[in-house]
């Protein structure tokens, strides 16, 4: 359940992160392309990540037995303990149930976030019930750096419950050392600090706690001596719990907070030890007189007593922190999103103000930017007016729209200035120049001669039937010739030629005479150049065009009426 907490606060940030940069923040479409795919490989590869990782829990916690775990009825104090707890549990079981609490044997370091993990998940209710015990033994340990160091493991184990629980849980340490050889045979006393004010406290079976001072007054003098000893193995026991253990666990070292025991709890009683163990090392430097090693088969008493004096606090269940979490992500995102509105909203006003203070500018000569200006003034109040019709973009809203109260001065402006009437548009009349056909000589007439040649009628006729006769059109036929022969013959034999075929148009047309002008320029009007064949070909010709000319091309008696090409005609003839 918590890798899904946590899958959906990953796809929740992702949708709301794509959102902001899709719907709100002013980007260009290449840095929102661009960024939507950077968010989009972010979320892919926590997401793999997540899963790895809840794959890697799934199969370390294979070791934990839900039949270990406390019913979910249970109501007692739920206890992790730590550090040297195997002399508390009897070989292979891994929980200890008593009628006040319920003893949870941790392997090691490693295992305990992954046990708190599995509570929280497996048993919610049971979070407030939940406390850590660090079992301390020195007579398990030979060596001061290993201990510390064993210590300081099970201290990052305890931080690391926090992504569990929330929070770190409530630490208490219990110390069982062996008692003085006189009193080996005595019962198991308990000292017990349950707060500063009320200082260390001795607990009679039956009798509840009494204070340190008066514990050795309440019993006859046989058994003063005993509790006399008792008391003097106890300085020994606090001067070794401060400096190993509460010095330790006082100081702030790097990642590691000050971690303050809420209940702390000594016990004297017969433990089995090794040698040369940490106890016997500090007994031996104070006395010189190393204590001897007990041997024992029972587990070592629990801290019973100590179980009312344990802080009750309130459970955090996943499904709490998860929607704490998506409300810290969505106030991120409602803050994100007024912030990218507010700036749309500061961008449409400086745009539209800057438009408005191009325009007021422009005193309309010329004409074209005034116009141009207010063609974007009235792009800017159309769209105005379809957002207040239609309800303005998301990325304007969250109360931050004004675009209300730029509609007026636009509309404004875009009123008091109207462009000046175009000109009248100027009407050209286009006045058809002469219309030219070129004949050549050498397809009409034979070499010298100026008769037409016979089977060049058909070619005439192809050729000539865009030439009409009509009024106020003159027919100029003119011939020419190359430069070959004498000057004075060949202007004559152009002129011939050109009059051949204007008696042939004059007679098969039935076309007046007067419709006509002929002419004969002979070699002084060449097309081409005379050096080649090619150019003095091109140069021997007939050229038929139609001039206008007033007064042309009618009847005897016939005067045509005056019309408005009568003067476009009569300058052409000019």
């Amino acid at each position: 359940m918590r890798d899904a907490y946590r899958s959906l606060l990953t796809a929740l940030g992702a949708v709301l992160a794509l959102w902001l940069i899709l719907g709100f923040w002013p980007l260009s479409s290449g840095s929102r392309v661009a960024l939507s795919l950077l968010i989009v490989l972010v979320s892919g590869v926590m997401l793999w990540r997540q899963r790895r990782a809840s794959q890697a829990r799934a199969t370390a916690v294979r070791e934990i037995v839900d039949e270990n775990l406390p019913p979910e009825d249970f109501q007692g104090a739920v206890i992790l303990v730590c550090g040297d707890n195997s002399p508390l549990f009897v070989s292979g079981s891994h929980n200890r149930e008593t009628r006040q609490g319920w003893y949870l044997w941790v392997k090691d370091a490693e295992q305990l976030p992954l046990l708190a993990q599995h509570l929280s998940l497996v048993r919610p209710a049971q979070v407030s019930q939940l406390s850590v015990m660090l079992a301390v033994v020195p007579e398990q340990h030979t060596s001061g750096d290993d201990f510390t160091q064993h210590l300081r493991g099970w201290q990052r184990a305890v931080v690391r419950c926090r992504a569990a629980f929330g929070t770190i849980p409530p630490l208490w340490t219990v110390t069982w050392v062996s008692p003085p050889v006189a009193c080996a045979e005595a019962e198991p006393v308990w000292f017990t600090t349950v707060s500063p004010r009320s200082g260390i406290q001795v607990y009679q079976p039956g009798q509840g706690n009494v204070s340190l001072t008066d514990w050795p007054l309440e019993i006859g003098t046989d058994g003063r001596l005993s509790r006399l000893s008792h008391g003097l193995w106890l300085d020994s026991l606090l001067a070794w719990q401060n400096s190993a253990v509460n010095d330790l666990l006082s100081l702030r070292r790097g990642e590691l907070p000050v971690m303050t025991p809420c209940v702390q709890g000594m016990c004297i009683v017969p433990v089995s030890g090794i040698a040369g163990n940490l106890w016997q090392q500090h007994i031996t430097s104070l006395t010189a007189l190393p204590p001897d090693a007990f041997v024992s088969t029972e587990p070592l008493p629990l801290p019973e007593l100590l179980l009312p004096a344990l802080p009750r606090r309130c459970g955090v269940s996943r499904r709490m922190v998860f929607w704490r979490y998506a409300g810290l992500l969505g106030g991120i995102f409602l803050a994100l999103a007024m912030l990218a509105s507010w700036m749309n909203n500061q961008r449409l006003i400086r745009n539209v103000g800057d438009h408005l203070a191009l325009y007021h500018q422009l005193t309309g000569q010329p004409v074209a930017p005034k116009l141009r200006a207010q063609q974007r003034l009235r792009a800017d109040g159309a769209l105005l007016d379809d957002w207040q019709r239609r309800g303005e973009p998301l990325r304007y809203r969250l109360g931050l729209y004004q675009g209300l109260r730029l509609i007026p001065p636009v509309e404004a402006a875009v009123s008091d200035w109207a462009p000046p009437p175009p000109p009248p548009p100027v009407i050209k009349k286009i006045i058809q120049g002469p219309k030219t056909i070129r004949l050549d000589s050498m397809s009409l007439f034979d070499s010298g001669k100026f008769v037409l040649k016979a089977g060049s009628t058909k070619m005439l006729v192809n050729s000539l039937v865009g030439i009409k006769a009509k009024l106020g059109w003159l027919i100029v036929v003119s011939g020419h010739t190359d430069n070959t022969g004498n000057p004075q013959l060949n202007q004559m034999l152009s002129l011939k030629r050109a009059e051949a075929v204007r008696n042939w148009m004059r007679d098969t047309g039935d076309v007046p005479e007067s419709c006509f002008a002929v002419q004969g320029y002979g070699e002084s009007r060449p097309a081409a150049t005379n050096d080649t064949p090619e150019g003095r070909a091109l140069n021997r010709r007939v050229e038929i065009s139609l001039v206008p000319q007033a007064n042309a091309c009618q009847l005897p008696g016939k005067h045509p009426a005056p019309s408005q090409d009568d003067g476009a005609s009569q300058l052409n003839g000019e």
